[in-house]
């Protein structure tokens, strides 16, 4: 896909996002939408999967150590093929196989079930090892929050993907700024990201977290980089897309109303109204 075509469809899978979180009544909207752009370069250009066969074993996998903003990967995944777009509706609502965080028995596309924050970098970093051993050619990525790298349980992570030298391995950091209890610099600063990455033996990349050129450079950088693991700090905004939710610590885990749901599809709305006249 073009550059182009990858705004598009992120731009429907936000859709999908705000769809699916106001259906729900619940969820958390903000960080998903702030890396709906690296979801649809994952799953429509960088990463070997395919939806009519999820469970291939040769395939890309993915971990979104970030587990609460299923809504994003929920929305990417039902884009990409592995589910009814229509199923986003029952978003965590009873009998759904759509919960509040990732399941991997039941729902197709999802290789960990995650949720407590910090330990899905530790299983990317496990299965990256896993392929490394089995000499498999498949790669692992994984996404995590900026307020979840306040978590030590990341840290042992990074130290053991480093010291194993994991090139099959991309961390990414969604780096917005914000976490529930506010600005992440004024919670418990993570910064300078980059820094302790590289500490830890990384190949450390940062971009503009909703610009496909840089975005396309960052993951073909990772391909090429030898003997460590790479972490792309993904400088994003918070709510992305939404005017009422970027960059705004009140809708990381808030769901809109009807009325606040029309005003944010019309966002969305516009924004596609403008890609189509490109």
């Amino acid at each position: 896909m073009d550059n182009l075509e990858l705004a598009k469809m992120a731009n429907e899978i936000r859709k999908g996002i705000v769809t699916a979180v106001h259906s729900a009544k619940a969820g958390h909207p903000g960080g998903s939408l702030s890396a709906a752009d690296i979801f649809t370069y994952l799953y429509f250009e960088e990463m070997n999967i395919d939806p009519e066969n999820p469970d291939k074993p040769e395939r890309d996998r993915f971990v979104l150590s970030k587990g609460h903003t299923a809504p994003g990967l929920y929305s990417t995944l039902a884009h990409r093929g592995f589910f009814p777009v229509e199923d986003l509706t029952t978003l965590r609502k009873l009998g759904s196989y759509l919960q509040g965080h990732p399941c991997m028995q039941h729902i197709p596309g999802v290789d960990m079930s995650t949720g407590s924050l910090g330990q899905g970098i530790s299983a990317a970093a496990g299965m990256a090892l896993g392929g490394k051993l089995d000499n498999r050619d498949y790669r692992v990525y994984t996404l995590l929050g900026d307020g979840e790298i306040e978590e030590g349980q990341v840290w042992e992570a990074a130290m053991f993907a480093g010291f194993h030298k994991l090139d099959n391995l991309v961390v990414v950091v969604d780096n917005n700024g914000l976490q529930i209890d506010g600005p992440i610099d004024q919670v418990c600063s993570p910064y300078p990201i980059d820094k302790k990455f590289e500490a830890f033996n990384f190949h450390v990349i940062n971009i503009d977290a909703h610009d496909f050129d840089t975005i396309r450079g960052a993951f073909k950088e990772a391909k090429e980089t030898k003997g460590m693991p790479t972490a792309i700090i993904a400088h994003s905004l918070k709510g992305k897309g939404v005017s009422f939710m970027e960059g705004n610590v009140a809708w990381h885990g808030t769901a809109p109303n009807d009325e606040q749901y029309a005003v944010a599809m019309a966002d969305l709305e516009k924004v596609g109204e403008a890609l189509c006249q490109k």
